[in-house]
């Protein structure tokens, strides 16, 4: 834990308390803040009572004397309408920020002094997981203390103080971003931008400028990395080139880019210096499979060039990379059929990258839906041999797949994934993949992506215990 000492002896109010609220009211406290704090689940309000804080509702806090309200990333700040206690803190005056900025202020208070531990940041709207837990085992397979979490894993402020040779990894939501105007990270980037969160930014534009804001917040003499294969992080390129900030790499799969670094046929090359040097064959890479999984290996190469000069080294550990929970992760097989954890797949664009993988697919999706449903991902249905769809989303996909792909609308997970062994066992493929992969946020069924990919792992070693008999 990161103990936060710029609080001292001064109240701080936190307003929700799971993963990051409950983190920071433990770091607030071993910095010596007086602590009030607030959520709607009593399990919650007794984890942070056990660590010191004062809870009682936010409307009994005594807000003329609170420093800061430390806000958890998933309660509104602006769109669809700030919640209320956003509200009253602007009316009062007092300042709105999240975890990450907690973080920023106890590792960076000056982001010019020399010997601080680096920060790593990771942005965009799909890739970022795998990208940041992919930086943290390079940096850790060279030699670094590489503390990686944030949005992923553990939060900012759980994660272990700085010695000398630690390199902070930190994946960061939009929302996160939303909280943490002063967090300057050294090195930034910025994966891809396509349609997500719309209903918290208001719009695609509003989205795109709050991660852009966190490369426009790296310190001058760090780094940017973009993708610029979507057109908004083109565009961001662009812009950041030319606003005197930190210098920018651009990173590409498909495009030879005279400067940069890029992937062509599954070879990364690095264009960084006068010519492209071939760096390694992706495509030998197990646990990276698809050319999306690429684009995470080029920025991660970009990210951590600056501190690993040797391209092989690089190489060697992002050939060694296990692969990231719930993300295209083999959770077992039953005889023929495979088992594919894609819970963290939680928009159309995402799951996309998963479906491209497999031929013959008995498909797990729904949940929370997201704008679009899952209409963009027809071109990829011939892939598919049966969907089983479950949440909320479960009839707005099956009118989107009608005439087009056979579904079943199974309700729950647990559903799902017995017909869809069942039907895979049965199938004439000789390779058949049950994939969950929702396109949908969890929220309607489950508390998170982990839980919900925790479940699937579960129920497939159940059918693993008793296995489905195949066609003969």
């Amino acid at each position: 834990m990161i103990p936060v000492r710029s609080f001292a002896n001064r109240q701080v109010a936190v307003f929700g308390l799971a993963r990051s609220g409950l983190a920071s009211v433990c770091a607030l406290k071993a910095g010596g803040a007086d602590v009030f704090a607030w959520d709607e689940k009593e399990e919650l309000r007794a984890a942070a009572a056990a660590e010191g804080a004062t809870v009682m509702p936010w409307q009994n806090w005594s807000w003329d004397k609170i420093a800061a309200l430390v806000l958890s990333p998933g309660v509104p700040l602006t769109h669809p309408r700030p919640h209320d206690v956003v509200v009253k803190a602007k009316e009062v005056g007092v300042e709105v920020i999240g975890d990450i900025e907690l973080f920023a202020r106890e590792i960076h208070p000056d982001p010019a002094a020399p010997g601080r531990a680096p920060v790593i940041a990771i942005t965009g709207t799909n890739g970022k997981s795998t990208t940041t837990v992919l930086i943290g085992h390079i940096l850790s397979a060279c030699g670094f203390d590489a503390q990686a979490g944030g949005n992923i894993g553990k939060s900012a402020l759980g994660l272990a103080p700085s010695g000398l040779k630690t390199i902070y990894v930190l994946e960061v939501s939009s929302y996160q971003i939303d909280l943490s105007p002063g967090l300057r990270p050294d090195v930034a980037i910025l994966s891809n931008i396509t349609p997500d969160h719309i209903d918290r930014h208001g719009s695609l534009e509003n989205y795109a400028a709050v991660k852009t804001r966190l490369l426009k917040q790296t310190v001058k003499r760090g780094l940017n990395v973009v993708g610029v294969d979507d057109p908004h992080g083109a565009a961001i390129f662009t812009k950041l080139t030319s606003n005197g900030g930190a210098p920018c790499v651009p990173v590409s799969v498909g495009k030879v880019l005279g400067r940069g670094v890029f992937v062509l046929d599954g070879v990364l090359y690095d264009a960084q210096s006068e010519r492209a040097t071939k760096v390694m064959d992706l495509k030998a890479v197990e646990h990276l499979p698809g050319a999306h999984n690429w684009q995470n290996a080029a920025l991660a190469y970009a990210a951590t060039k600056p501190y690993v000069k040797d391209a092989r080294a690089i190489a060697a550990a992002i050939a060694s990379f296990p692969g990231l929970a719930h993300r295209i992760e083999d959770v077992g097989r039953v005889g023929k059929v495979r088992f594919v954890n894609d819970s963290k797949a939680t928009n159309a664009d995402a799951t996309e990258r998963a479906l491209v993988c497999f031929p013959d697919i008995f498909w797990i999706a729904g949940g929370k839906p997201k704008e679009g449903g899952i209409t963009p991902l027809a071109p990829h249905f011939s892939r598919v041999r049966k969907a089983y769809l479950i949440g909320e989303a479960a009839n707005a996909f099956a009118a989107t797949l009608e005439g087009k792909v056979a579904y079943e609308i199974s309700g729950t997970l647990e559903s799902a994934t017995a017909s869809a062994a069942a039907d895979a066992a049965q199938s004439p493929a000789p390779a058949p993949v049950v994939l969950l992969s929702p396109a949908c946020a969890s929220f309607d069924q489950f508390r998170d992506f982990e839980q919900r990919g925790d479940a699937f792992r579960s129920f497939v070693a159940k059918l693993a215990a008793t296995p489905v008999r195949e066609a003969s």
